[in-house]
Formats: C-alpha cells, sequence, structure tokens
C-alpha cells in the first residue's frame, strides 16, 4: 500500500508562530524599549534613593510655597479649616493672657514675700507669656493673613527680641541673689502658686504647641515654649523651696535654676532672630494681607 506523497507529515511540522503585524507588513517589530525595572524589590539600597528624593521634593516644594509668601498651611488646610483654628488660635491666646497675668501677680507677690528668685524668674516669664500671647493675637487678627509667610516673620522676630530682653532681666536678678547670697523661704502660699502655674502653664503649652503644628506657625510654637518653661519654673520653685528646707546648705538652687532658664531663653531668642530675620527680607515684598 502506497502513501500519498502530498500529504504533510504532522510530526515533523513546525511549531506555529504568531506573526506581528508589523513583521508581516515589512517592518521589525518593536523592541520593549521599558524593561522591568530590577532590584526595586528588597534593595535596600534603592529604596533609601526612593525616600531621599520623596524628601527633598518635600523640601522643595515647602520652598516654593514659602517663596510666594505663604506658610505650608495653605496647602494643608481648606479655607474654612483654616479659620476654624485661626479662631482656635485667638481665644487660647485670650485665655493665656488672663491665666498668666493672674500668675505673674501671684508670682511677683512670692518673690518679694519669700525673697525667690525662681519665683521672681517665673513671674517674668508670665509676663513674658503675656506679651508672646498678644504678639500672636495680632499674628491672626487679619483673617486674610492666616497663611502670611510675612506676618509670621514679623512676629517670630519681635518675639526673640523680647525673648532676649526678658532673659537678660531674669539672669540679672538671679545673679544678683546669689551674690548677696539671699536664702528663700516657705510657705503654703508658694506651695499653691507653684502647683497651679505649673498644671496650667504646661497644659497652656500643650494646646498651643498643637494649634501651632496644624497651622505651621512658629509664633505659636514659641509661644507654647514659653508657656512650657513657665510651667518648668513654677515646678521648679517648689522644688528648689522642698530642698532649701530639709538641706539649707543647698541656698543657690534657686538662684541657679533662674540663671538657667534665663539662659535657655536667651538662646532660643538669639535662634529665634538668626533665622527670621533672613525671612522677614524675603517674603517683604508678598505683603499684600494688608
Amino acid at each position: 500500500m502506497t502513501t500519498d506523497s502530498s500529504t504533510p507529515d504532522l510530526s515533523t511540522a513546525p511549531n506555529p508562530t504568531i506573526l506581528d503585524p508589523a513583521a508581516q507588513s515589512g517592518q521589525c517589530a518593536p523592541t520593549d524599549q521599558h524593561p522591568p525595572k530590577r532590584g526595586t524589590q528588597g534593595d535596600p539600597f534603592s529604596m533609601d534613593r526612593d525616600q531621599e528624593m520623596k524628601i527633598s521634593e518635600s523640601i522643595q516644594f515647602s520652598d516654593e510655597v514659602e517663596n510666594r509668601g505663604l506658610l505650608e498651611s495653605s496647602t494643608r488646610l481648606k479655607p474654612h479649616e483654616a479659620q476654624s483654628y485661626r479662631k482656635k488660635a485667638l481665644w487660647v491666646s485670650w485665655a493665656s493672657i488672663l491665666v498668666t497675668i493672674a500668675l505673674a501677680v501671684a508670682a511677683f507677690t512670692v518673690s518679694i514675700m519669700r525673697h525667690s528668685a525662681s519665683a521672681f524668674g517665673f513671674a517674668f516669664d508670665a509676663v513674658l507669656d503675656v506679651l508672646s500671647s498678644i504678639i500672636v493675637l495680632w499674628r491672626y487678627s487679619n483673617a486674610a493673613a492666616v497663611h502670611s509667610a510675612h506676618r509670621e516673620y514679623i512676629a517670630c522676630v519681635v518675639l526673640g527680641v523680647v525673648f532676649i530682653l526678658s532673659s537678660m532681666c531674669i539672669v540679672g536678678k538671679a545673679i544678683h541673689d546669689l551674690a548677696t547670697k539671699l536664702l528663700p523661704e516657705v510657705g503654703d502660699f508658694l506651695f499653691s502658686v507653684s502647683i497651679l502655674s505649673g498644671i496650667l502653664c504646661i497644659i497652656l503649652a500643650v494646646v498651643k504647641f498643637m494649634l501651632g503644628r496644624v497651622l505651621t506657625s512658629r509664633a505659636l510654637i514659641t509661644d507654647a515654649f514659653n508657656s512650657l518653661v513657665g510651667g518648668i519654673m513654677g515646678f521648679s520653685i517648689l522644688i528648689s523651696a522642698e530642698v532649701f528646707k530639709h538641706h539649707p546648705n543647698v541656698w543657690y538652687l534657686d538662684g541657679m535654676t533662674g540663671v538657667l532658664i534665663g539662659l535657655i531663653i536667651l538662646a532660643y531668642g538669639v535662634k529665634l532672630l538668626i533665622d527670621m530675620v533672613p525671612r522677614v527680607r524675603q517674603t517683604h515684598n508678598y505683603e499684600t494681607f494688608e
């Protein structure tokens, strides 16, 4: 029996291939110009580079926003949210003014009656807190300037100057008490003022700091720092008085605490001026909120 030679042998047939339409028309098949990236998964160096690029882009974006005379909060908050937080900042500033005025009067009374350098330092810091809260009130008094970088930086410069002047008075009074070996006196009134001032100032500091973070306001954060210092000084009055009560030979602790707090305020004020004075000059052309 013979086989038909015209019948194709399926066992020897070539494998079928799918031709690209471009190849059929005589053109070369396009090559993949975007090969899959390798090393993106599990490569710590690639992840670090990506993170660095994101951080760099974020910093550049923040700089561009500031160069337009606006704070970073302008890109984070909606208009009604910004106005709501602005009103909260005003309410907190008014509350801080009322509370710190009362605490300043009480602390000055303690300082005179008990010869306490820490009490004098706290009273002066309370006055500083009143001034800083007034500056924050001016900062947010204009609803149209809630994101104004220029107004923000001016407020910070004024705060820096006030900090430096106040620190000189605090340090000067503390050094005078140390030189004359002025011994503090302990009493129930001192204890009450210390506890009350410490608690209230720390609460105000936390609220101001939270608002400052949301509004990206250095002025509010500086005001929060000042309230925090006031709270620490309030507790330091109590600590130094109790230490002197049980260890009279450590009479200098009260004065040294006043010097330390004064130097901290001085350093913060100088740092504030170094950071903010150049920015005031950079943004003076964007003073369009008036």
